[in-house]
């Protein structure tokens, strides 16, 4: 998502998830290097705290899990900014627990943050972009979709199905020139993670789990 500076309209991104670690790494290079940016997440708090680092930002109250939020998260970029080059997915959660132990409550939860969001806004984005005769979208799935990794049952089955969403959507929408790309990081070093990052023994667990046998930051995912 490298802007082109022959082209003639400015670029525009819809970050979902804006707020936290990875999302807010994203809208940080994405500003830098020239594009529009609009953003949406559940905590005014936290929008207004993310736009008084980065004022050119439009930033968007709503609940990813929402499908009517979402569609006007969208539409409210569109209505800014005129379209959308690109849609990223950053709205996630960590669930570290065996199946036995997981509540229903817990296991609907995580499949509403993880796969049914993304749905949403995929489903959202790709109608300004089919008008508009193209565009990328990014969904951030997990390294424990596809590795087996103890107690991510969760997560794992989330993140599965976000894999298979940009399959399906990569082949639905090619001939739109819509491109539909997922990034699987592993642990990455957000506030999200710091529960299971609070010791030196923690984190050199969770490294070892993980292929590249370290933790990521959220850096290398943006």
């Amino acid at each position: 998502m490298s802007k082109d500076s022959t082209s003639a309209p400015q670029p525009v991104a819809l970050i979902a998830g804006i707020t936290g670690g990875i999302g807010s790494d994203v809208a940080r290079r994405l500003t830098a290097a020239g594009w529009l940016v609009a953003g949406y997440a559940r905590s005014a708090e936290k929008l207004a705290a993310l736009q008084a680092e980065l004022p050119a930002l439009h930033i968007i109250e709503a609940d990813a899990t929402q499908p009517a939020a979402v569609e006007a998260a969208v539409q409210s970029t569109v209505t800014r900014f005129g379209r959308i080059d690109a849609y990223v997915h950053a709205v996630g959660s960590i669930l570290i627990k065996p199946a036995h132990l997981t509540k229903l409550d817990e296991w609907q939860r995580v499949i509403d943050l993880n796969l049914n969001s993304a749905f949403y806004g995929l489903k959202s984005a790709v109608v300004p972009m089919q008008a508009q005769g193209g565009g990328s979208i990014v969904l951030i799935s997990s390294v424990a979709a596809q590795t087996g990794m103890p107690n991510h049952e969760a997560i794992a089955a989330a993140k599965s199905g976000v894999n298979g969403l940009v399959l399906a959507a990569a082949a639905s929408y090619a001939n739109k020139s819509i491109r539909v790309n997922a990034v699987a990081p592993g642990l990455v070093d957000t506030p999200l993670a710091a529960a299971l990052l609070g010791s030196e023994q923690a984190r050199e667990m969770s490294a070892k789990m993980h292929p590249l046998g370290k933790v990521g930051r959220a850096a290398n995912v943006g």
